[in-house]
């Protein structure tokens, strides 16, 4: 057990590991007094319930991923940008802690269609994505390297949809040939652009 005093963002941090490989109705109490190394009333006098504390981590996951997002803006083509975001979720997916997904993504399948808190931090958790993506589009319009006839809105729900169709297949496709896989679809989305 921890002394009383403890980071909450620690123990967010943790709990979160715990919520991103079980899922939140997976997760017990219990699993979360393990995995933060907090007593079960040290969890519920600082987040209040175990709903709060996923809240917390969802929040967290995005200011994690946003380093991610910051590569839309970095130097180079969009076209560069967008494959590097997109390898980063391929690495992600075939990488040693493959088969998490995105923690987004997985509390918009399992809790989003009925849990209206969840709905709403899964929302924007997309939008800051979606956000990030538009801005490049745009960006990328006014020079020239995307033709301005192009859609930059449908352009960045598109590039949204394949990050997490890309996690979806990678999931869900079992074979030798997952990397090509997620290439492959990789390959075709920066043709789209």
């Amino acid at each position: 057990m921890r002394p009383k005093e403890f980071d909450p963002d620690d123990v967010v941090d943790a709990a979160m590991q715990v919520f991103w490989q079980r899922g939140y109705t997976a997760t017990s109490i219990q699993d979360l007094v393990e995995g933060t190394e907090l007593g079960r009333s040290s969890i519920y006098n600082a987040f209040g319930s175990k709903h709060e504390l996923y809240k917390h981590t969802l929040r967290r996951y995005q200011e994690l991923k946003a380093s991610q997002i910051a590569v839309l803006s970095g130097p180079g083509s969009v076209k560069e940008r967008v494959r590097l975001l997109l390898m980063d979720v391929v690495e992600e997916e075939l990488g040693k802690e493959k088969g998490l997904g995105c923690m987004t993504a997985n509390a918009a399948l399992e809790l989003a269609s009925h849990d209206s808190e969840i709905a709403a931090i899964v929302a924007q958790n997309f939008k800051e994505l979606e956000s990030a993506l538009y801005e490049a589009f745009s960006r990328a319009q006014e020079n020239g390297e995307i033709a301005s006839d192009k859609n930059a809105r449908a352009l960045s729900r598109f590039i949204l949809n394949t990050i997490q169709g890309l996690r979806v297949l990678s999931k869900g496709y079992i074979g030798h040939n997952r990397r090509q896989l997620l290439l492959d679809v990789v390959d075709v989305a920066i043709q789209a652009l």
